[in-house]
């Protein structure tokens, strides 16, 4: 009967405990043959075991130990180079490897720091970019609302002056030379309503139609410029500024030359008087004693006399930059303004007054705290470029204007000439 071989597992050497048959004697041949096969210590790497039946040998087995001893001698020798070997190569590269490592991270460490900054750079940048883009658009949006919300009050304000009685407007055949001569003369044979009557002053190659008011103060008025619902735009030329422009009864101007015919008649003197209406329907009022202008050649320069009112004297303004009297008329073709070669407006540098305030016209200064022929109910960033007269306040802000008219009348005391 044969029995098992076990070995007890150590380190790196195995040693074998021979463990006697039941059925023979150690000392036969056989047996010292096959465990002395076995005997001694085997170098046998670690986790490996032996474990097998030893057959009986034949009378050989003592020239077969001999021959498997010295392989496992040899290959036990090589084994033990190697690992030496592996000791020394490990040794030297693993430092090195470290201080590598070490400066890779180091490397990495500087790259993502440097991309985090750019990439902060870049998004604020581009963050930035964003918001004036957004900005953009909605002031272009806004503008495109407020341009159709324009649009639609022209077309209801339209629709309403059709329906209205034309007949009190229709233009009466009886000539004057003003409005105030018209009332003294037609007036004192019968009634002289307010509407539309062909006036042909001294001087003026031509007769033209024109709006009297006969009934504010006494009646006589000739009106030179009306603004009421914003159907008639503002934003003309010098060419339509000097011959007028507009529907006598409903928004206009009057025309420069016309103006200036009505005024410079001899032997007269005219006032002026602005009537302002707040778009919560308060009103206000600027007179002034004593009104001309002069001719084309002077472009028309104002010239105003002593103020009266409760919305404050905007002509004169407060400071010397702001005063529009004696100041020439201005569009934005033909520039007279007080801006040389630029003056600043909140900050905002302008080098043209009507060019700020929407290409309208007017006798701009620097350019000054009154603009009466300004857009109509301005929604804009800027008060000044809409209808205003900055000496009419409330709660220490300029009054936002709905309609207005500028109107003359004779004095018949001659006040400058």
């Amino acid at each position: 009967m044969e029995t098992p071989i076990t070995g007890k597992m150590f380190q790196q050497k195995s040693y074998f405990q021979y463990i006697q048959s039941s059925d023979g004697d150690e000392n036969e041949p056989q047996y010292q043959d096959k465990f002395g096969m076995l005997s001694g210590f085997t170098s046998i790497s670690c986790g490996e075991t032996i474990l097998s039946n030893v057959k009986p040998c034949s009378s050989k087995g003592t020239r077969n130990v001999g021959a498997v001893e010295k392989p496992l001698k040899a290959e036990e020798k090589n084994k033990s180079a190697d690992i030496s070997k592996q000791k020394e190569q490990c040794v030297v590269p693993c430092d090195v490897q470290a201080k590598i490592l070490r400066g890779e991270k180091h490397y990495m460490c500087r790259n993502l720091q440097n991309s985090l900054v750019e990439y902060a750079r870049s998004t604020k940048k581009l963050v930035r970019n964003m918001m004036d883009d957004q900005q953009s658009s909605l002031d272009y949006l806004s503008n495109q609302v407020n341009e159709l919300m324009n649009r639609i009050l022209l077309l209801n304000a339209e629709v309403l002056r059709k329906h209205l009685d034309p007949v009190s407007y229709k233009a009466v055949q009886s000539h004057g030379l003003d409005c105030t001569h018209i009332k003294d003369t037609v007036g004192s044979v019968s009634k002289t309503p307010t509407g539309l009557y062909i006036i042909h002053p001294e001087g003026s190659n031509y007769p033209f139609e024109v709006l009297c008011d006969m009934d504010f103060q006494g009646g006589g008025w000739t009106v030179i410029q009306k603004r009421t619902d914003g159907i008639i735009p503002f934003q003309r030329p010098w060419s339509e500024y000097l011959d007028g422009f507009g529907d006598l009864s409903g928004e206009f101007w009057l025309g420069l030359r016309k103006i200036f015919h009505i005024v410079n008649q001899k032997a007269t003197s005219f006032s002026l008087y602005v009537d302002l209406e707040s778009e919560n329907d308060k009103h206000a009022y600027a007179s002034y004693n004593g009104f001309w202008i002069e001719d084309e050649a002077c472009s028309f320069k104002i010239h105003l006399g002593r103020y009266s009112g409760n919305a404050g004297d905007a002509f004169r303004g407060y400071r010397k930059e702001d005063n529009q009297n004696s100041m020439p008329f201005s569009t934005f073709d033909v520039d007279n303004d007080g801006c040389r070669p630029k003056c600043t407006i909140k900050d905002q540098p302008v080098k043209s007054c009507s060019n700020f305030s929407d290409n309208t016209g007017w006798w701009f200064n620097q350019c000054g705290l009154a603009n009466l022929n300004g857009v109509h109910r301005y929604t804009g960033r800027f008060l000044a470029t809409g209808i205003h007269w900055d000496t009419w306040t409330a709660n220490n802000k300029p009054v936002k204007i709905k309609s207005v008219s500028m109107k003359i009348r004779r004095t018949y005391t001659p006040y400058f000439h």
